[in-house]
């Protein structure tokens, strides 16, 4: 299956994506949250949707669509994990997944609106794979990560390169900002991608390709990634874990390339569909 949410932001019902076509099923209930996944969702939902085969209402051409989730726990990331991406950057190969956090407050649907951050100059862009998490995993074996999977999500991963590397501390201050984690347009099952290990991704800004990558490339797998964080933190049902960019990020340019109001992000994964950004200066809300 492939889950959608839809509606304006905070009022998001839930739906399904069925051979391209959205459909409402809010008359299932509730939200894809915590509760849901942890509650055998998936399977109560797969049931919903095959009773009422045929009698689903379609959902408008043009309603916006929120992330294909609620909003998560916690939102992690692994930086580093593509070769390349490391080498453009001129950082060593991590000899272990470098872990860093993404404020939930970040999250926002996949064609919503980028916001450059107040008194920003190096706002960036990251196409990159994230798993969703469908049952609390504390102290996972990599043999059996997968069974803690519900699917997998396109994610821009937003990035502000000064607030990241030329403020001190940690990297999360360059990757929480509002609007800075496009997540959508579906949350695809993990039964419909069929090998995690070869789902190309892309991206581009005004129309010119920056990042074409492969999860082939990966550093650190999905099941060693999922089994790696479960080693520091409970991850609950939810939760999200982005597993790093291929090359070609602004950064990695000479002289670097930054968002500037008014550029169009798109990108797309196999699987995993695709998203479309403008990008805005910042305001006050």
């Amino acid at each position: 299956m492939k889950l959608i949410r839809f509606g304006e932001p905070g009022q998001e019902k839930i739906g399904v994506q069925i051979e391209g076509k959205n459909y409402d099923v809010s008359a299932f209930g509730g939200d894809y949250d915590e509760q849901f996944f942890a509650e055998n969702g998936l399977a109560r939902l797969e049931q919903f949707v095959k009773a009422n085969d045929g009698e689903l209402i379609e959902v408008p051409a043009g309603t916006r669509l929120g992330a294909p989730f609620a909003r998560p726990s916690k939102i992690v990331c692994i930086g580093l994990n593509y070769k390349d991406h490391a080498e453009e950057t001129g950082a060593a190969i991590p000899a272990e997944p470098i872990i860093f956090m993404k404020s939930t407050t970040a999250l926002v649907g996949p064609n919503d609106q980028v916001m450059i951050p107040r008194n920003s100059v190096k706002t960036d862009w990251e196409v990159e794979f994230g798993i969703v998490i469908g049952k609390r995993a504390s102290y996972v074996n990599e043999s059996d990560a997968l069974n803690y999977v519900a699917g997998y999500v396109l994610h821009n991963d937003v990035s502000e390169r000064e607030f990241q590397i030329e403020r001190g501390g940690t990297w999360d201050k360059g990757k929480g900002c509002d609007t800075f984690a496009p997540m959508g347009p579906v949350m695809t099952t993990a039964d419909e991608v069929p090998d995690i290990n070869n789902v190309a991704l892309w991206l581009k800004v005004n129309g010119k390709v920056f990042q074409n990558g492969n999860t082939s490339n990966l550093i650190f797998s999905v099941p060693f990634i999922v089994s790696y964080v479960s080693q520091f933190m409970t991850l609950l049902p939810g939760d999200v874990i982005s597993t790093g960019t291929p090359a070609g990020v602004g950064l990695g340019f000479n002289p670097p390339i930054y968002l500037k109001p008014g550029d169009v992000i798109e990108l797309g994964a196999d699987h995993l569909g695709e998203q479309r950004q403008e990008v805005i200066a910042y305001s006050a809300t």
